[in-house]
């Protein structure tokens, strides 16, 4: 459709609209009513549902790569002749990696769409699971490995933009929560079907196994993903109507500068955001304690609770105790999150209809509470060497705390920068991504110079140290937004 609509807010792209008029330029202008069966907003709840499903399984699958190979760690190291610690970097490599390609495949579609980049990303993470498998010493296997987090991560870069696309904020974190399970679920899933695999074949075949898994979402993408960034879809309408028609046609938002221009802006957009705004640097701190603990205790618990280990218990068994965090995460999922939607569309009917970002906080208290609370329990049970399912308990509600904090955060970023919500949740995925992949390299020197208790009981109060941090932003979150307020 057609009009001339001034003064509308970035945050509210393009979602309204008549008929036709002609601007002060001549050129008529075209955009999406809230009808329009091409606006992503306007789709059929299955429709959603399937692009959804096709993200959700990118964003699964790209984590849990990143610590399937955890119980095959000995096995690895064994035959490629080196240290098990350093089989470690296997996972670094590809969790940073999880941090940095979001830089560029964030800003990437919002140049030339989502859909490009998931088909293309995605493509390559598959293939390069093959050389993966065939690697023949440890440096190859790092670098085959970091290179997949970087394609891998498109599930997660882009993920959150295309589900505010289709949603409006008020129905967003019920559908958000359940695609996050993906990064969140991910890593815990891994060393469970990892042990599986490693009870019964040589360690290649965790990487065999990822590629015949993650064809299936390549082909299901060909087939279901469908393009949701409104600019790339009303280019299209553009170009299409310019063509049958013959006049000249524009929309809001439209950037005509030469591409290595807009590329060049858009490749620094979530470093700015990073590095201009205390709330996602405050709260990207808050989700690197996270990444930095799970990938710490998952890389750990064959060491804690393995077979030379005072619990005894075999790999098997070990990978069945990473359900526990997982059961927080699906408990969390089902009912804390769809709250996050009811407080704050109650919160914005008692300020007579006025919608705030920070009404997505209150519940992150919660997570707040949790995980400063579950980590002292787990490092001092296991450190005092009581039943192991005394200590593993304490990961079920460091599964709920994350939920809590993760999905509250992410809708913080998307409510806070709409427009730009890939570049928001790019620049907070690569500080937590970083941190995640950087911190669990120390953690085995950690754990034997201080023990368990004190050694875990370190990201506990680093816990209660950020704990504030969704009250403070509560109090003082639209004045820092206004304050530190950037244009792109």
């Amino acid at each position: 459709m057609v009009e001339n609509v001034t003064g509308q807010d970035e945050r509210s792209p393009l979602l309204q609209g008549q008929e036709s008029q002609r601007n002060e330029r001549g050129k008529n202008k075209v955009f999406f009513s809230e009808k329009d069966p091409a606006n992503p907003r306007a789709w059929t709840k299955s429709k959603k549902l399937g692009n959804i499903a096709v993200i959700a399984s990118m964003a699964i699958f790209s984590p849990l790569a990143s610590s399937m190979f955890a119980p095959g760690i000995d096995q690895i190291a064994e035959s490629l002749h080196v240290d098990k610690n350093s089989v470690i970097g296997c996972q670094t490599g590809f969790v940073v990696m999880l941090g940095i390609g979001p830089l560029f495949l964030a800003p990437l579609s919002e140049t030339f769409g989502r859909k490009k980049l998931y088909l293309v990303c995605f493509l390559c993470f598959t293939l390069l699971q093959i050389p993966t498998a065939l690697a023949p010493n440890l440096p190859t296997l790092i670098a085959l490995r970091t290179f997949a987090g970087f394609f891998g991560s498109v599930g997660i870069a882009n993920g959150g933009g295309t589900i505010s696309d289709m949603y409006e904020p008020s129905e967003r974190a019920g559908v958000f929560g359940w695609y996050l399970l993906g990064p969140l679920l991910g890593p815990t899933l891994g060393p469970l079907f990892g042990g599986i695999i490693m009870e019964n074949l040589e360690w290649p075949w965790l990487f065999w196994i990822l590629t015949m898994a993650s064809s299936v979402v390549v082909v299901t993408s060909f087939i279901f993903l469908h393009e949701t960034y409104v600019p790339i879809l009303l280019l299209w309408r553009k170009k299409e109507l310019e063509q049958n028609e013959g006049c000249e046609y524009h929309f809001d938002g439209e950037d005509d500068r030469p591409l290595h221009i807009k590329l060049g802006q858009s490749f620094q957009r979530p470093l700015r955001i990073l590095f201009t705004q205390p709330i996602v640097l405050t709260m990207a701190s808050y989700q690197a304690l996270i990444f930095a603990t799970t990938y710490s205790l998952y890389t750990q618990f064959q060491t804690i609770y393995g077979v030379d280990s005072y619990y005894g218990l075999s790999t098997l068994q070990v990978g069945l105790l990473y359900l526990f965090p997982g059961l927080g995460f699906l408990v969390a999922v089902r009912v804390l999150v769809p709250r996050i939607d009811t407080v704050y569309n109650s919160l914005t009917r008692k300020h007579n209809g006025e919608a705030k970002p920070e009404y997505r906080l209150p519940l992150a208290c919660v997570g707040s509470i949790l995980i400063p609370v579950s980590l002292f329990w787990f490092a001092w049970s296991v450190q005092a060497k009581v039943h192991w399912s005394i200590s593993i308990v304490a990961t079920f509600f460091y599964g709920i705390g994350q939920v809590a904090v993760f999905n509250c955060a992410q809708n913080y970023y998307i409510d806070s920068f709409e427009k730009y919500a890939a570049s928001a949740i790019a620049a907070g995925a690569l500080f937590r991504s970083v941190i995640g992949g950087v911190v669990p390299l120390f953690t085995p020197m950690l754990l034997e110079k201080y023990g368990v208790g004190w050694g875990m009981s370190m990201f506990a109060f680093i816990g209660v140290a950020l704990a504030p941090s969704p009250l403070f932003f509560w109090y003082y979150g639209e004045w820092l937004r206004e304050r530190f307020a950037i244009e792109f």
